[in-house]
């Protein structure tokens, strides 16, 4: 049943508009650089220009530079490499993939961490001196160069073999209840374009256990084919949430609803028809009942929105891409919809930035998306950063996680420095790490995004990749819980 505009507004005047309507999740408003719930559109400007706050009791204190060049941590903490793509090998004996990007850990044998890693490589494995290898039986599109690994952590020890190759530019993807990985295609190549093969844009399951689970890999083209970034699943309803990274025209999340009678479950999806369930794509209205038709509208923490969904009228692609189907006025759109992650019984978005693609500019949102009361609710928001280069602002959110310690947990992919991060549900910001590994000159350094930030299984490691070249890094150190005030 849709939440109509009606009922929204209903709902907002008993509650007073605008006001979060998310239960016990807290606002995750951002220094130095956020948009104060009191602010308006015309303050934006003034927001982005704050110094760097420190705020006594959060966090873990300032970052130490390291020796080695490439990782500033607070002190207390260590970390350790866990593979460098051109360095370290898999057990075929091929080197470690370049570009890792999105990252899950599971509970494997023996009281080993397995990690499954992407590998952002898009387009003709010519292009890449580390795509992933061809492994006989696990292989989609030969002609492609990404794909995912498997890493196995255990006391010291590390292993690394292929779960899925032959797929195109795998980016943040996500963890699954029943314990397997999606990942998913940031792009929409069709067979015959970049050197391809086969059509592109979908989203495959990876187990990490059952190497024989994953030969012959198929596509779960229920889920769409378009410029896929990340996917999390609601445990309880059974719907899937996905995010979608593309402009001209901005990105849409969607919303997959199984058929009925369906029951999720190790390679269940791999069963489905490829018309199988219900594909929607969001859109959104204020608590006067009127329609928002982007993201960036939304200048205000605590923000919220009602959301109905629409059906994809094509979600396969075939001569349309899915999010230029829809008319203006159909549904709502984000651009740089990037890193989700499932937490608080509902589901955190991020949209990454905007700029003269949408309505209003800035340097990050995360929202977060309630099932039961079908709101959305701004959580975080980052003002224009006007000095990337130097230490102390954030922009730019990417993957994000759901710390056991409180709050989230979010890696940078914006300009200049980067950092991970860490926001308590009280709005106060804090960096966990800085990313030391310059990859241009000495005159014009340039440091690559983090990817892929996931707590073990146990909470007492913080796994997070440096994408270019493609280092995998376990963070350790006197984790606490954040206070919220």
């Amino acid at each position: 049943m849709s939440l109509t505009r009606r009922d929204f507004a209903r709902k907002s005047a008993i509650t007073g508009a605008g006001v979060a309507l998310a239960g016990s999740v807290g606002a995750l408003a951002t220094a130095p650089n956020a948009l104060a719930a009191t602010e308006t559109e015309g303050a934006e400007a003034e927001s982005a220009l704050g110094g760097h706050h420190h705020h006594h009791g959060v966090g873990y204190g300032p970052l130490i530079a390291d020796p080695d060049g490439i990782l500033a941590l607070p002190a207390g903490f260590t970390y350790e490499i866990i593979t460098y793509s051109g360095r370290t090998k898999l057990e075929s004996g091929e080197f470690t993939p370049s570009n890792h990007d999105g990252t899950a850990t599971f509970d494997g044998p023996r009281g080993a961490t397995l990690l499954v890693n992407n590998h952002e490589l898009k387009g003709p494995r010519a292009n890449w001196k580390y795509p992933v290898p061809l492994t006989e039986g696990l292989v989609y599109d030969p002609a492609a160069s990404g794909g995912c690994t498997v890493v196995e952590v255990r006391r010291g020890h590390v292993a690394e073999w292929v779960g899925i190759a032959g797929t195109s530019q795998n980016c943040a993807g996500g963890r699954t209840p029943w314990d397997t990985w999606l990942t998913c295609e940031e792009t929409e190549d069709k067979a015959g374009k970049n050197g391809m093969t086969k059509d592109h844009g979908y989203v495959f399951e990876v187990d990490p256990e059952d190497r024989r689970a994953n030969r012959d890999p198929k596509p779960l083209k229920a889920l769409g084919r378009y410029a896929h970034e990340a996917v999390v699943v609601d445990p309880k309803r059974g719907h899937l949430y996905l995010t979608e990274d593309a402009d001209t025209p901005n990105g849409l999340l969607y919303r997959w609803t199984p058929p009925e009678g369906f029951r999720h479950g190790r390679g269940k999806l791999r069963t489905l028809a490829d018309d199988a369930g219900v594909l929607q794509a969001f859109k959104c209205f204020d608590s006067g009942g009127k329609f928002v038709d982007d993201l960036s509208r939304a200048t205000r923490i605590g923000t919220v929105y009602g959301v109905d969904w629409v059906d994809v009228p094509d979600r396969d692609a075939k001569t349309v891409s899915v999010r230029k189907q829809f008319t203006d006025g159909q549904v709502t759109r984000a651009r740089k919809l990037e890193g989700m992650w499932w937490g608080d019984a509902g589901v955190y978005i991020v949209s990454s930035f905007a700029r003269q693609e949408s309505p209003v500019q800035h340097d990050g949102q995360v929202w977060f998306y309630d099932p039961k009361r079908r709101t959305l609710t701004l959580k975080v928001l980052l003002g224009v950063n006007t000095d990337p280069s130097q230490d102390g602002a954030f922009d730019g959110p990417d993957n994000i996680t759901v710390s056991p310690y409180g709050g989230l947990v979010i890696a940078e992919d914006g300009e200049g420095v980067q950092h991970l991060f860490g926001a308590t549900e009280s709005g106060r910001t804090y960096p966990i790490a800085r990313n030391e590994l310059n990859i241009g000159t000495e005159e014009e350094p340039e440091f690559s995004e983090f990817t892929g930030v996931t707590f073990s299984p146990d909470g007492r490691t913080l796994f997070a990749n440096i994408q270019t070249p493609g280092i995998m890094l376990a963070i350790t150190g006197p984790w606490k819980r954040q206070k919220c005030d």
